[in-house]
C-alpha cells in the first residue's frame, strides 16, 4: 500500500484537519503529516508547538507520523519514500489554488500524485484562521478544535481558560 504526505501549516490543527488525517490513515499504509514553514503566514504557534499538538491529537492512529519541513514539497515527499500528496479541500474556492499547486508538483516530479480529499460537510466552513478569529472575538470553538488545542489557543491569545 502507498505512503502519503499531508502537508499544511496546521496553525492550529482543527477538527477539519483531523477528519482528513483519520480518513487518509484508513486508506494509506503510512501517512506523514508534515507541518510546513510558510513564510507568507504569521503563525500563532511555533513549528514545534504545532507538531506537539498534532502528535497529541493523532496518537490513536498508529500509521500516522508528524514531522516538520521547509522547502520543496515534492522533494520532501520523495525523500520520505511517499507516492501521494494529500490535500484537504473545504470548498470550490480551495480547489483553484490547490489545482495549480498539484500541476506544479507534477511538473517537478511526475511520479508523485496529488489526491484531493473533501473534508466532511460538517467542517466545510472551518479554517484555522476562522477558529482563531472566533476565539479572539469571544466565541465558542468547542466544535472547531480539540480541547487541548483550545487551551493552547487561549494561552497564546491571553484569553481566559475554557470552562
Amino acid at each position: 500500500m502507498a505512503k502519503a504526505v499531508y502537508p499544511g501549516s496546521f496553525d492550529p490543527v482543527t477538527y477539519g484537519h483531523l477528519d482528513v488525517i483519520e480518513r487518509a490513515a484508513a486508506v494509506f499504509a503510512e501517512v506523514n503529516v508534515a507541518v510546513v514553514v510558510n513564510p507568507n503566514k504569521n503563525p500563532l504557534f511555533s513549528l514545534s508547538e504545532r507538531v506537539e499538538m498534532l502528535e497529541a491529537c493523532t496518537k490513536h492512529l498508529p500509521n500516522v507520523t508528524i514531522t516538520q519541513f521547509e522547502g520543496l514539497l515534492v522533494k520532501y515527499v520523495q525523500d520520505k519514500g511517499a507516492q501521494v500528496i494529500i490535500k484537504g479541500l473545504r470548498a470550490i474556492s480551495d480547489f483553484e489554488y490547490e489545482f495549480q499547486m498539484a500541476l506544479m508538483n507534477r511538473k517537478q516530479n511526475p511520479n508523485i500524485e496529488t489526491l484531493f480529499m473533501m473534508t466532511s460537510s460538517q467542517y466545510s466552513y472551518l479554517s484555522s484562521s476562522m477558529a482563531k478569529e472566533v476565539l479572539r472575538l469571544g466565541g465558542c470553538v468547542k466544535d472547531l478544535v480539540p480541547p487541548l488545542v483550545e487551551e493552547r489557543m487561549r494561552l497564546a491569545l491571553k484569553i481566559g481558560v475554557a470552562k
